[in-house]
């Protein structure tokens, strides 16, 4: 069963090179991307041992961790761009549903990334000062059930914001899509710790379903947050969003294909 969806994986991979000739550029951004706010951290946390609550060696491993795994911690899913190319009828024909065969091309797209930058960056982590590994085992078990619950929230949101800015917002959804990314982003603590967040913002934002994505992870990672609590809220968040997903998709089915026509 698992066959069909690990050759659309597969092909999305391999085409990737093809797809995206640029990509090593894009990698070479993403390491100073890294080299930068790594060096910001440390310029901002120097002489401080605990900042709200957090150590600079657990904001180093926070900053790298949620590079190693940034796609991992903000899925797309690329439905939104199917749709406005018009390539969702041609999707809507296919032998498997539409969550699981953007989801596959999703993972092969994050197959070749992992093992062209995510893994090198990891090895070349103590070279940057970095400590990369969890604190302990349990930690890096929890760490991937979150990380698991953090791609459903992902893509179940990916699903919504595609499901409602086709059918209110059909001639803006380009910059709609800019938008969300840049307030993913901020909202979900992938470059700026929700701890460090003005008035005690992080707190608020931490209920929010955007920091069940890049956040809850990262801070059990990092051994800086209720594993458990964390945790129970992404669940909690899946558990609302999917049926929300699919009755969005199912209530404008019509009109969001009629973009495939």
């Amino acid at each position: 069963m698992l066959r069909k969806y690990w050759k659309t994986a597969a092909l999305e991979a391999t085409g990737y090179i093809g797809d995206d000739p640029m990509f090593f550029v894009q990698f070479i951004f993403r390491f100073l991307r890294v080299i930068v706010l790594l060096s910001v951290w440390r310029m901002i946390l120097a002489n401080q041992e605990i900042n709200s609550g957090m150590s600079l060696a657990a904001v180093l491993t926070y900053t790298l961790i949620g590079e190693v795994f940034h796609e991992q911690l903000n899925p797309q899913t690329g439905l939104a761009w199917a749709l406005l190319r018009g390539k969702i009828a041609y999707s809507m024909i296919q032998p498997i549903g539409l969550v699981e065969q953007f989801s596959s091309k999703m993972v092969g797209h994050w197959l070749f990334n992992f093992a062209l930058f995510s893994i090198p960056l990891l090895l070349i982590s103590p070279l940057l000062g970095v400590t990369p590994t969890p604190v302990s085992l349990t930690v890096a078990f929890l760490f991937m059930l979150s990380l698991l619950l953090c791609i459903s929230v992902g893509v179940a949101l990916d699903f919504i914001i595609t499901a409602l800015g086709m059918v209110y917002f059909e001639q803006t959804i380009y910059a709609i899509e800019r938008v969300r990314t840049a307030l993913t982003l901020l909202l979900s603590g992938a470059i700026i710790p929700l701890a460090f967040m003005p008035w005690n913002l992080g707190e608020v934002l931490a209920w929010l379903p955007f920091a069940s994505t890049a956040s809850a992870p990262l801070k059990i990672y990092t051994g800086t947050g209720d594993p458990w609590f964390t945790i129970g809220v992404q669940l909690g968040w899946s558990i609302i969003l999917w049926p929300l997903s699919h009755w969005l998709w199912e209530s404008n089915r019509e009109k969001l294909v009629s973009f495939g026509g």
